[in-house]
């Protein structure tokens, strides 16, 4: 069941707790990927996962907004040209191999054909090319509270979350778990958010944080050559234990 754009972005863009979810799972990734590492290329975000591309907007080549039918899409970003489109969920208006980078968040734990959605993040991807997901942590609080558009869908462990991904051709890479304050907007909690979201990082045998992030890279086919693989180092002798021919008997007498 997909949430309705207007709760999300509502969630995101006008509730502390939303800002402060936002700025933590954007900041994380930009840590992995850099701006400058993205210069000149094509970064897409699925589900709503368009809070977390404003920092490629400037040095990209291109930035996509894709928002699935059952959720709805909204104009992004505000005050610039549009780069959101309405999608199909398993079918979206990208050439095949046209995105480098590819974010996830409320896209794979509220999709109903999961597969066929983890089929499309791979054609859609170049070949090298990076994504991540960004699913709630079946293990954190955050999953648990019907507060957070982290609440609904389907919850993840790592553990499923890599093993599915890789029945799908992608290589994991690294993952990491986010958002350790509880989805409350209690003064103290956050005032504490931060002690708590660097404790959290350095204890990641916890993984209790409220989402998994998990970056994976397109896994692509060896190529195959016509004929044999490897050379064949004793050629075959078709004849060989055959004896040799036995010489006709002499007729003269």
């Amino acid at each position: 069941m997909h949430l309705d754009v207007l709760d999300l972005r509502n969630f995101y863009y006008r509730s502390a707790l939303g800002r402060a979810a936002q700025k933590v799972i954007r900041d994380q990734l930009v840590e992995w990927w850099p701006v400058a590492h993205v210069q000149g290329q094509t970064v897409a975000g699925y589900g709503f996962a368009v809070p977390l591309l404003r920092p490629y907007l400037p040095d990209a080549r291109r930035v996509i907004g894709l928002m699935p039918g059952p959720q709805g899409v909204m104009p992004w970003p505000a005050g610039q040209p549009n780069v959101s489109v309405l999608c199909e969920e398993t079918l979206w208006p990208l050439r095949t191999g046209q995105v480098d980078r590819l974010v996830l968040m409320h896209g794979l734990e509220t999709s109903e054909h999961a597969s066929a959605l983890l089929d499309e993040c791979w054609r859609a991807l170049g070949p090298g090319g990076k994504a991540v997901f960004v699913v709630p942590n079946r293990a954190g609080l955050w999953s648990r509270s019907d507060a957070t558009p982290f609440g609904y869908g389907r919850p993840y462990s790592l553990g499923q979350l890599e093993a599915q991904l890789r029945r799908h051709g992608f290589v994991v890479e690294r993952s990491i778990s986010a958002l350790y304050r509880p989805p409350s907007l209690r003064r103290g909690w956050r005032r504490s958010a931060a002690f708590l979201e660097r404790a959290g990082r350095h204890m990641p045998v916890l993984n209790t944080g409220g989402v998994l992030m998990v970056e994976a890279a397109k896994q692509m086919a060896a190529p195959t050559r016509p004929g044999l693989t490897s050379a064949v180092k004793r050629p075959l002798r078709v004849l060989e234990g055959i004896g040799a021919p036995v010489p006709e008997p002499s007729r003269r007498h």
